[in-house]
């Protein structure tokens, strides 16, 4: 036979093969219905819907589904896709339309632009919310719009505006009798006036919101009842605060709901600190501490979790659409192979093109995916070294501050040393000027605002230390004890911590026996070594 005969028989059975893949995916999906239906997400489903209006043609759905989208991203974190999805529905809404999606879209934009710190942008967005709902005659629509935008003024400590706006928004709540709109206004009212220092009517707004609220069992009763237990606390009534922080605690407890445990540990740490009792004050902000990182390991899953969702859903998208043009090709090659076999050839160059398309469309997407990999990587090793640094800076000033106070100290010591001699001298007029001057360096040498100072810098460094040393003690440390225990923290010698202290090193040595005698250390441990390892 022919060799150019063998190789056209060739490229027909090799035609024939491919024309029968349609038939093996429709297979293919018939046998696993339920994968397919499992992989679904509201996300994937959003998506869906948005082809499905998109065929039909309605502007009004395709813009409703965008804007869904948008809210789906702004809720995940990722404010610049919210972003372009509101844009794509503000595209699809007529310029000039005024209906209800307007003012929800007009809404959704400014809470991304609140959350994003870029307020006067929000109270724009606000404000044209507020303007068309007026047109619409939708009272509901308003009171939400005035409630988001008093919470822009209060976020830029403009608290007047923004008790104004959302006193308009509760007497709009208060006319529709919307229960959860009035207790949340009312709530947001009460958290003015507690920065307003304004506590007695803080408690009574918080105490309006938490009528509605009782028995709900929900974060927003959690966090009502943590604000009561603020106004308490921060009234002086301990154990009302301790009572209501920890029915918050409770309710938080029910609902799993980690910002809120966050917050009424932290509150009851504070309670229990202004107790006394730091022993429960430190347990409780641990856990507020484990919380918080526990939430914030969450929040970081989530997210990943969506811009998974969102790679898989444009992957399958991608394939879907190849799947679709390679059957395109192969029912065109089924028809040009009967023709001629000039057709066949072609329809497998453009078989071949279309491999090559799929292959390259997967390694456009393994090549974004490590990109989003290595930006988040290099974003935290970014964020490390800063903080790195920080600490580093914040330690050399400690220790610079440490060294100015003690020579400080040394000089200001032998100065006054020498003005005393100068003023025994006794045929010199000066001496009653030098005599003044010696008792206004003695009194500056007894100030302790630089010791003040001191406290600040290094709590910055070690915010822990104070409490930790406190703790290890059966007996309770004076403050000189402890003041010896945050110089040794510093590594600082004898010598220097007697010139900061104005005694004499042999003191500092009795002193650092009587705190080793307060302190679980092992015989052979070092004190300094000790410090430094709390």
């Amino acid at each position: 036979m022919p060799y150019c005969l063998k190789q056209s028989l060739a490229f027909f059975c090799l035609a024939l093969c491919i024309g029968s893949i349609p038939s093996l995916l429709a297979f293919q999906q018939q046998a696993n219905p339920r994968q397919s239906i499992q992989s679904d997400s509201a996300f994937v489903q959003m998506k869906r819907r948005l082809q499905g209006a998109s065929k039909i043609g309605s502007r009004q759905s395709i813009a409703s589904i965008h804007i869904e989208l948008g809210e789906f991203y702004r809720k995940s974190g990722l404010y610049s896709q919210a972003m372009d999805e509101y844009n794509q529905a503000q595209f699809y809404l007529e310029s000039d339309a005024k209906d209800t999606l307007q003012v929800q879209l007009n809404k959704a934009i400014g809470n991304v632009y609140l959350s994003m710190h870029r307020f006067e942008e929000a109270k724009k967005n606000f404000n044209e919310s507020i303007t068309v709902s007026d047109q619409l005659n939708d009272p509901k629509g308003k009171a939400i719009a005035l409630g988001l935008l008093g919470s822009c003024f209060e976020k830029q400590s403009k608290y007047e505006q923004a008790l104004t706006y959302q006193k308009q928004s509760l007497q709009l709540f208060e006319a529709l009798n919307d229960a959860q709109g009035v207790s949340i206004i009312n709530e947001n009212i009460g958290s003015i006036y507690e920065d307003l220092g304004e506590l007695d009517l803080a408690y009574e707004y918080f105490s309006k919101s938490y009528q509605y609220l009782n028995g709900m069992n929900n974060a927003q009763e959690a966090n009502v009842l943590n604000n009561l237990g603020d106004v308490y606390r921060r009234k002086g009534n301990i154990p009302l605060a301790l009572e209501y922080t920890g029915k918050a605690l409770e309710v938080a407890t029910n609902i799993v709901d980690l910002h809120q445990l966050e917050r009424a540990n932290r509150d009851m740490a504070k309670a229990f600190a202004l107790q006394n009792d730091f022993e429960k004050a430190f347990y409780y902000q641990k856990e507020a501490e484990a919380n918080n990182k526990t939430l914030l390991q969450h929040q970081d899953t989530d997210r990943l979790s969506v811009l998974q969702t969102i790679y898989e859903s444009n992957k399958k998208e991608g394939e879907i659409k190849l799947l679709r043009e390679q059957n395109k090709v192969v029912k065109a090659n089924q028809r040009l192979l009967v023709l001629a076999m000039i057709a066949v050839l072609l329809v497998l160059g453009g078989i071949y093109f279309q491999i090559n398309r799929k292959k390259k469309e997967k390694l456009k997407l393994e090549e974004y995916k490590q990109r989003m990999l290595k930006a988040e990587l290099d974003k935290k090793v970014f964020e490390e070294k800063n903080l790195q640094r920080e600490v580093q800076m914040k330690t050399a000033a400690l220790s610079r501050y440490s060294l100015h106070l003690s020579q400080k100290n040394k000089i200001l010591e032998e100065l006054s040393k020498t003005l005393a001699n100068i003023a025994q001298r006794k045929h010199m007029d000066s001496g009653a000027k030098i005599k003044s001057i010696v008792k206004e360096i003695d009194f500056n040498l007894r100030q302790e605002d630089e010791w003040d100072e001191f406290n600040n810098f290094f709590k910055d460094i070690h915010p822990d230390f104070i409490k930790k040393l406190s703790t290890l003690s059966e007996n309770k440390l004076s403050p000189a004890e402890m003041r010896l225990g945050m110089l040794l923290r510093l590594n600082l010698s004898s010598k220097e911590i007697a010139s900061i202290l104005r005694v004499t090193p042999d003191s500092v040595r009795v002193a650092r026996y009587r705190l080793r005698k307060k302190l679980p250390i092992h015989q052979k441990e070092e004190l300094v070594n000790f410090m430094v390892a709390l």
